[in-house]
């Protein structure tokens, strides 16, 4: 017998205002998918305010301490996804190895096609913060980010950008590919930062 909360109960406060719970993985992208036939031709540059720039191989990654983490994803467009798994290596982990500069304060990540997304750099180092390279036991496919996304499940999904290439470490915080065309800067799902104006 279960006494504890009823489960939609219990969904509903992992759920942000004006979200629907979904099973199904929407992908949602701007530009193609690209598609890297060997992990040689990929890379990883972590760079800006840091004491010891990185440029990292996708093996070079797989020598971090690798973390598994269950959490709630929730897009913009109104789709929240429940008790996801990721494997990858956490976002403070890169941070440490590169050094950060006291005086950084934001981050901008750097996908394939000049894609960017930014976020204050205590967003970056959270503990659930990852950049993943499998989803719920299983490679990411390349509509997902393959072979690299990043993972920041307390914010809106967009800011967690696929096909990952670049972490820039800055002073000030600048504007992605979305914040520049109407979204909002920071992007926190349970105060409905969905736009610019919210």
């Amino acid at each position: 017998m279960y006494f504890g909360k009823s489960k939609a109960h219990a969904n509903s406060e992992r759920v942000p205002p004006n979200q629907h719970v979904t099973k199904t993985f929407p992908v949602l992208h701007a530009g193609s998918v690209p598609e890297y036939r060997e992990l040689k031709s990929w890379n990883l540059q972590v760079y800006g305010l840091v004491e010891k720039p990185l440029l990292l191989s996708f093996e070079d990654l797989m020598e971090f301490p690798q973390a598994t983490i269950s959490n709630d994803i929730h897009c913009v467009t109104g789709w929240s996804r429940l008790d996801n798994q990721w494997t990858g290596v956490r976002a403070r982990d890169i941070a440490h190895a590169a050094g950060v500069s006291g005086e950084t304060g934001f981050v901008v990540l750097h996908a394939e096609e000049g894609w960017t997304a930014n976020l204050p750099l205590e967003d970056f180092l959270k503990e659930t913060s990852l950049l993943a390279h499998s989803h719920d036991g299983k490679p990411l496919t390349p509509e997902h980010g393959y072979p690299i996304r990043a993972v920041f499940p307390h914010l809106y999904f967009w800011k967690s950008a696929k096909w990952l290439r670049g972490i820039q470490f800055t002073k000030q915080n600048h504007p992605g590919f979305w914040e520049k065309n109407g979204y909002h800067m920071n992007g926190n799902p349970w105060k409905e930062e969905r736009f610019s104006w919210d």
